[in-house]
């Protein structure tokens, strides 16, 4: 290769990069005819500047060189130029020396007799690019000097002026593979990249080197230091240290461990070597690396101080270079040089710390130079940073990440190097307490003292039409305001309208509330409507005039809710934007400006509420706690995660009960009602209410009110668990939208009331303080102060006879003496009823449809329009009473009532019939659809003085699986108006009992329901019911009855209200008829108990016994109760002095109610 005269800085021609480097090898030689090979065998002193060699790409290394290229002239070979590379060496042994001899493009200058053995300074530029998949593999303290630009500062060469090199800052992108470097210029063969060399070297006299160094020892000196070499020592067997040398004790180079000076070797080519274990090696486990940037030598000073001081040398820090832990900017940088970044693509894959937000204090600083152990690639927990907890007060914003990582933020694991401060963790998100030993209560409200009446309003309308379709609304004393399509305000008083305004087209109001007032007595002179597109309009009620506003302040978004606290007003939108209205100069907010904080929190919104000075926010299921205020200081997400209460249902409402502080009650979409605490946010309790869905929750006073979906709403006490069902009425013929309890109405009109909107499109006002029943509860707890009571005894018969005849009994060999018996041992009962259940055979089915098709005769008396099988057993009762009772007692028939095979016969002693009144029979069909009387019931009430007495006599659906068809007759049977009502609202008081006016069967003070109600063993074979039988294991069956089942699971079950005694004998169905079998026809039916008792009184009825007989001509067993009744006689001059004195005490406890309220 030709070279050019003058092309060196000395004047000198440059060569190829190998042939300058072999000259350079050639002038350390002893011999300067000696062959390359001895005299690299020979330990050599490595000049004064040492030499960085360049890596030897992997597809060379096996490249066998050509020896014959001739050297042009003894100068100085010229270096093609090249990009420049950034800086990085490769360490190597003694014994890699031949491979790069032979490297190709090496020429012969060394074998040139014209070569001049002192050589002239040159200055190489250092190349741009480095060679491709090389990575650092050296320690910063073992960076060679001439990688150091500023070592080499004040050395002056001959040809040329000092120059710096400058890297340049570019990634360095460390890979498992080496893949073969390529040629900067497009046009040229690969070739192997030029020397890097950092300043201009000065070729000193070679002198004979020293034997090498041993490993731990180390040139020292202040010399050494100042003349910039000593930083760049070489040590052979670098792996074998590294298995001999932990990385936790001091490591060659490490100022515990200097030794005598030692020449730096020459640095060679590297060869591939062996991956050590990842434990012993202080390297990273990517392989080779590229070296780490030089540091200035007074830099190296103060780090190994810093070392030494911490205890760790710098075999620690090299560990976490070659980890990837240390970060670049943990190295100190000065002039003309900046170390190379890591890629983003190559960051250790561990938890960063979040940006603080506004003005969070700094944490401490972690010193990351010199750890104490080496930081593994997998940071553990312990090494992990916690991010900074947000103190900047208010973050604006809800986390939307996932809750697990809020758990990170305010917990940080222990032992963390970063500790957040003690001030972040005062408005830190708090963790919600799990409620693990938390037992949901599954029984229901007791039912058997509801009242049934309507609480309205007094000196109110009692309901308003609004005439057309509102679907929100506020009331604020005697105003109530509805909004939809159409904005109007309404006279609670008397249901006048008082102002109307429309919306323009496609703009309908979604939400509205009252203004607040500095004054409650000046309160509804304003609303504020929130509409469909974003809009928050303030109306001006004494003008009827809309304040101006800024337009659309939610951006064209529905606001669906308007919040009043205290003096500010809060607006929530469907995607979450909450912004908070504070007061002006006149101390009341408005919608002229801007509000004074605006909040994201979760859209989805189902329901939310104002609890004290927070904000409960409900999506779904999950519960959340923010903390809205006006000056944003502190933290607006109170709870890290969300309340859940687990097993319920979506959360649909809310309210507060001033008598239960510290308690937010919630109902949900299943039924079910959670409590939860103010104070640490735990769920105190479940409780499952109704099936029905709630729509709206209201405190009262120490009640709740529950609207449903039904279009019912019910008063609960919640004094004791399980609640108790106070009142429970139809309210709306659809369901109830939304229901409210007037805060003002204590003020403006001295009274509480509530207000309920349907979707009947109807606003109807209630009695929050239900003055009628808490007079009408106050006069029948002192009842025995105007009444006189007297003590009545009833037989109550109740028989599934199987189409069986009086005949048939007297036939029978040990059925004929049943009745006479019964009647005997009866001790003569003031009242007999007998309920008789398929006295026509029913399984006939000719017999049946010649019943249902047969035209219904002209009305006559009893004895022509009854039919001759219950003809035949009411003379035969009439007659076994005359032959079997004493004589002096005497009864009389006082009502039958005959239904397609059911049978009712009441008979009364002659002493008590006149004192008996208003007797009234009725029927209830069921069978077919409500059309024929095959199933259904039969009913007579009647009053004996001032009680009223109600008897039913019932034959439900039959099937081992028609239990919702049972459930549902008894709800029509109970709930149907089968008798007439009563219009005086004293005598409502006197005689019946709920609030009721005598229509229902439930309306009556002393109630007994029987007859066969066809209730079987749920999910039990045929055998299993028998063996238990006659083992007496009746506990077990008893679980399993379908209506036992149904009074404890389904509120919703009517026969809830009714009581019955425990059973304590064997199931009365189904036998083959004359045996004591149960069934073995084709069919094998199950036994079960079909025939019932059940009463319901007050604590006026009390039952005696309960139990069954035996008679074998039908396949059920008569079933038999005795019965104490207590009827009383109403004083009618002690009842008004009792009367007076039960409003004087309501009106005490109104004013204390009112006065609390206010």
């Amino acid at each position: 290769m030709e070279s050019s005269e003058g092309d060196g800085p000395d004047a000198s021609s440059l060569g190829p990069v190998s042939s300058l480097r072999a000259r350079f090898e050639s002038a350390n030689r002893p011999d300067e005819a000696a062959p390359a090979s001895q005299a690299l065998a020979q330990p050599s002193r490595a000049p004064s500047r040492p030499i960085s060699p360049a890596p030897k790409p992997a597809k060379l290394k096996n490249f066998k060189p050509a020896h014959d290229v001739p050297v042009s002239a003894p100068t100085t070979p010229t270096v093609p130029s090249r990009p420049k590379p950034k800086l990085g060496i490769a360490s190597s042994t003694r014994q890699q020396v031949d491979a790069a001899a032979t490297a190709p493009h090496e020429s012969n200058l060394s074998k040139d007799p014209t070569y001049n053995p002192k050589p002239p300074a040159v200055t190489i530029q250092p190349p741009q690019s480095p060679p491709k998949g090389r990575v650092w593999s050296h320690r910063p303290e073992e960076t060679p000097t001439f990688l150091n630009p500023d070592a080499v500062t004040g050395t002056i060469t001959p040809g040329g002026s000092p120059q710096h090199s400058v890297s340049p800052r570019r990634p360095t992108t460390p890979t498992s593979a080496v893949p073969a470097p390529r040629s900067p210029r497009g046009s040229r063969p690969p070739s192997p990249p030029p020397p890097r060399r950092s300043g201009e070297i000065k070729r000193e006299p070679k002198q004979a080197p020293p034997p090498p160094a041993p490993r731990r020892e180390k040139a020292s000196g202040s010399d050494t230091h100042s003349n910039g070499v000593g930083f760049g020592l070489f040590t052979p067997k670098k792996e074998k240290i590294s298995t001999e040398t932990s990385p936790f004790n001091s490591p060659p180079g490490s100022p515990e461990a200097d030794g005598p000076e030692s020449p730096p070797q020459l640095p060679t080519r590297p060869r591939p070597q062996a991956i050590p274990d990842p434990p012993l090696r202080p390297r990273s486990a990517m392989g080779k690396s590229f070296e780490p940037p030089p540091v200035h030598h007074a830099v190296q000073k103060k780090r190994d101080r810093a070392s030494e001081t911490n205890g760790t040398g710098g075999q620690a820090q090299y560990g976490q270079w070659a980890s990837g832990d240390l970060r670049p900017g943990s190295l100190p940088k000065h002039h003309g040089y900046e170390p190379p970044q890591r890629p983003v693509s190559m960051q250790i894959p561990s938890a960063p710390p979040r940006p603080p937000r506004a003005s969070p204090p700094e944490p401490e600083p972690v010193v990351r130079s010199a750890p104490g152990k080496r930081v593994s690639s997998n940071p553990s927990p312990q090494q992990l940073h916690v991010p900074p907890t947000r103190t900047h007060g208010r973050s604006m914003t809800v986390d939307s990440r996932p809750t697990d990582r809020l758990a990170i933020e305010a917990h940080p694991a222990p032992n963390t190097a970063v500790t957040a401060p003690k001030a972040a963790n005062q408005n830190a998100p708090m963790a919600a307490p799990k409620n693990e030993n938390l037992v949901p209560v599954v029984e229901y409200p007791d039912c058997s003292s509801t009242n049934r009446r309507p609480p309205f309003g007094k000196k109110t309308a009692s309901e308003i039409q609004t005439r057309y379709e509102p679907r929100v609304f506020d009331v604020c004393g005697e105003l109530v305001c509805t909004s939809g399509q159409l904005t109007r305000l309404w006279s609670v008083v008397d249901g006048d309208l008082r102002m109307s305004l429309a919306h323009t087209e496609g703009v309908k109001a979604t939400s509205v509330a009252f203004k607040p007032s500095l004054y409650p007595q000046s309160e509804a002179s304003d609303i504020w409507v929130g509409t469909n597109t974003g809009e928050v309009l303030e109306v001006d009620l004494a003008t009827h005039t809309i304040v101006p506003s800024k337009g659309s302040i939610h951006q064209r978004r529905e606001v669906t809710r308007i919040y009043r606290h205290h003096n500010e007003m809060w607006t929530l939108d469907e995607l979450g934007t909450l912004h908070v209205w504070g007061p002006k100069e006149d101390g009341l907010p408005d919608v002229t400006g801007n509000p004074s904080q605006s909040y994201k929190m979760p859209k989805e919104h189902t329901f939310s509420m104002v609890v004290g000075s927070k904000l409960w926010h409900a999506t779904g299921k999950e519960i959340r706690v923010f903390a809205p205020t006006l000056d944003g200081h502190t933290q607006f997400q109170v709870l890290m995660r969300p309340m859940i209460a687990e097993g319920a249902g979506d959360v649909t409402s809310g309210t507060l009960v001033k008598t239960q502080p510290g308690k937010v009650f919630f109902g949900h979409a299943d039924g079910k009602v959670s409590i939860f605490s103010t104070k640490d946010y735990s769920c105190i309790g479940i409780l499952s209410v109704s099936t029905w869905k709630m729509n709206a929750l209201a405190g009262v006073g120490h009640r709740i009110w529950i609207g449903y979906n039904t279009g019912k709403i019910c008063v609960y006490d919640i004094s004791e668990t399980p609640w108790t069902i106070l009142k429970e009425w139809q309210a709306h013929l659809g369901p109830v939208i939304s229901m409210k309890c007037d805060p003002a109405g204590a003020y403006r009109l001295d009274r509480l009331q509530v207000a309920s909107l349907g979707a009947d499109n109807k606003l109807k006002f209630w009695d929050g303080m239900l003055e009628d029943d808490w007079i009408e509860d106050e006069m029948k707890s002192k009842d025995t102060e105007y009444c006189d009571f007297d003590e009545l005894r009833a037989l109550v018969f109740t028989w599934n006879a199987g189409a069986s005849t009086p005949s048939s009994l007297r036939y029978s060999a040990n059925d004929g003496v049943f009745f006479p018996e019964l009647l005997q041992s009866s001790k003569s009962p003031d009242i007999l009823i007998f309920g008789f259940q398929e006295l026509v055979d029913l399984e006939d089915k000719a017999a049946t449809a010649k019943r249902f098709l047969k035209v219904k005769k002209k009305e006559g008396t009893d004895q022509e329009t009854m039919s001759h099988q219950y003809r035949d057993w009411k003379n035969y009762l009439v007659k076994t009473l005359d032959d079997y009772m004493p004589a002096d007692d005497l009864y009389q028939v006082l009502h039958t009532a005959p239904l397609v095979g059911l049978f009712l016969c009441v008979f009364v002693k002659a002493s008590l019939r006149g004192r008996i009144r208003n007797v009234h029979g009725a029927e209830v069909k069921r069978g077919m659809g409500g059309l024929h009387g095959n199933k259904g019931a039969v009913a007579v009430r009647f009053q004996i003085d001032d009680s009223s007495l109600c008897f039913v006599n019932c034959h439900l659906a039959a099937g081992q699986t028609q239990t919702n068809a049972r459930n549902s007759d008894v709800a029509e049977i109970l709930e149907s108006g089968l008798f007439p009502t009563e219009k005086d609202s004293d005598v409502r008081i006197d005689t019946y009992a709920g609030g009721g006016d005598g229509s229902l069967v439930v309306d009556h003070e002393l109630c007994v329901l029987n007859g066969d109600l066809n209730y079987r063993i749920h999910n039990m074979s045929r055998d299993t019911v028998v063996m238990a039988v006659k083992q007496n294991n009746l506990g077990k069956l008893l679980e399993r009855d379908q209506l036992l089942v149904a009074r404890r699971r389904n509120p919703t079950f009517k026969l809830r209200a009714f009581e019955e005694l425990p059973i304590t004998f064997a199931p009365t169905y189904k036998y083959d008829v004359g045996t004591d079998r149960y069934d073995t026809s084709e069919k094998r039916r199950s036994p079960a108990w079909c025939d019932r008792l059940l009463f319901r009184g007050r604590g006026r009825v009390q039952q005696l016994d309960y139990r069954r007989h035996e008679v074998y001509v039908s396949d059920h067993r008569p079933v038999t109760g005795d019965f104490r009744f207590w009827v009383k006689k109403v004083r009618r001059k002690d009842r008004a002095v009792v009367w007076q004195q039960s409003q004087q005490s309501f009106e005490t406890v109104r004013q204390k109610a009112i006065a609390d309220e206010k």
